[in-house]
């Protein structure tokens, strides 16, 4: 049976082959495999921060596996590419070589190293995309390098790791979280630019919408909610409506004038986003 170990294990493999895992599975787990170096790492990490910043006071070493990491930089570390290849500590001779990657080789270039579009064009081919994808969402290079991608599985892969995240962190509807309302809205942003950034939305975020909707407030980030709306992929006028529109039509009649222009700002964005879209692929078509 699903027993709650082997859900923690699913999950675990569902963040990197979510292809691989076709079952549904619960959105939120209990922690079951705890890191045993937490209290090392945390010493570890006390120590550098000391001799980086050269200070002569001395600072205490926390050894509570609590204090490990803060929420504030368990977010930064999802968005920001980890230097974990072996071949992030070339020499910059070996670098200047990798710049220009040969079509026969199987070695892939360190994304950590990717720096300008240049070396993206020239290493396209062997570029594989970092276990974080979050920090895709705050990379133009990747994001280009995202869109001309044929693989499923990025795609599988981010739009798993994003609806996660949006669950859990969502202040309106997760207990106690409204002191970290500041750190979301931040992460709505970023992936409101990388929205922007494709012209195109994520599924995950409609998703997110369309089961959070319900329950918001209007009030708790307003701004990135609406804007998040911008992007929705219109379908039938029935199946917004139910999705979408009955949600913000509620809030519509019992808010301020203020949340009245807002609301009608984002849908008058929606349909010219979709107008581009749509003639963008019109184009296309006739082109072909």
């Amino acid at each position: 049976g699903m027993q709650s170990h082997l859900q923690a294990l699913l999950t675990l493999y569902k963040f990197f082959c979510p292809e691989l895992v076709t079952i549904t599975l619960p959105g939120k787990i209990k922690v079951y495999f705890k890191n045993p170096g937490g209290p090392w790492k945390a010493a570890i990490a006390a120590v550098r921060q000391r001799n980086q910043e050269n200070s002569a006071v001395s600072r205490p070493l926390f050894l509570n596996a609590a204090q490990t990491q803060s929420r504030k930089r368990k977010w930064n570390s999802q968005l920001v590419i980890s230097a974990s290849s072996a071949s992030g500590n070339l020499t910059e001779e070996d670098s200047k070589k990798n710049d220009v990657a040969l079509f026969n080789t199987n070695e892939t270039f360190p994304v950590e190293q990717l720096q300008t579009f240049p070396q993206l064009l020239q290493n396209i081919h062997c570029l594989e995309f970092p276990s974080q994808m979050g920090s895709v969402l705050t990379n133009p290079l990747l994001l280009h390098y995202m869109n001309c991608s044929k693989d499923e599985s990025i795609y599988l892969r981010l739009h798993y790791w994003m609806g996660q995240t949006l669950q859990e962190e969502c202040p309106w509807s997760v207990a106690d979280s409204n002191q970290y309302e500041e750190e979301f809205k931040n992460f709505l942003e970023t992936v409101y630019k990388a929205e922007c950034f494709l012209q195109e939305g994520f599924s995950s975020c409609e998703d997110f919408l369309c089961k959070s909707l319900p329950v918001w407030d209007g009030s708790s980030c307003q701004s990135q909610v609406l804007k998040l709306v911008t992007w929705t992929s219109l379908s039938s006028f029935s199946e917004m409506k139910s999705r979408l529109c009955d949600s913000l039509t509620q809030l519509f009649l019992t808010s301020s004038l203020y949340f009245k222009c807002s609301v009608l700002e984002s849908l008058k964005e929606l349909l010219q986003n979709w107008l581009s879209r749509h003639m963008i692929h019109q184009v296309s078509e006739l082109g072909s």
